[in-house]
């Protein structure tokens, strides 16, 4: 069996572009790939799925209960609890834990509103 290389074929509306160019065809390429499926996993969320996200994450159950209540009061559940707790650890220098529990204690809001907004301060 042999198979037609169409590579060269494929490749001739990339040919007369630069290195850079290229990577930033890349790109865009990219954003047109995965906006469709964070805009599908901002509207198809829910508690328990982002409760489940930081439980792999290894939250307990009562921490990951209060983070998600307040994403969710907030407005801002679609962003991910997940990705929410990752970003203020990194931002606070602290490890996923400490920052789950510092949000389900009520402080670290202002930081994560700046960030993503919500329907109300913090």
């Amino acid at each position: 069996m042999v198979r037609a290389d169409e590579y060269l074929a494929w490749r001739t509306h990339l040919a007369d572009l630069s290195d850079e160019q290229l990577e930033t065809r890349f790109w865009e390429l990219v954003d047109e790939i995965t906006d469709p499926l964070i805009e599908l996993a901002r509207t198809h969320t829910s508690p328990s799925i982002e409760r489940s996200v930081l439980m792999r994450m290894g939250i307990d159950s009562p921490t990951c209960n209060g983070v998600v209540a307040e994403l969710d009061a907030r407005g801002l559940l679609g962003h991910g609890a997940g990705h929410v707790v990752l970003h203020c650890a990194q931002q606070w220098g602290v490890d996923v834990r400490a920052a789950a529990a510092k949000l389900a204690g009520g402080e670290g809001w202002r930081d994560v509103e700046r960030k993503w907004g919500g329907r109300h301060g913090a």
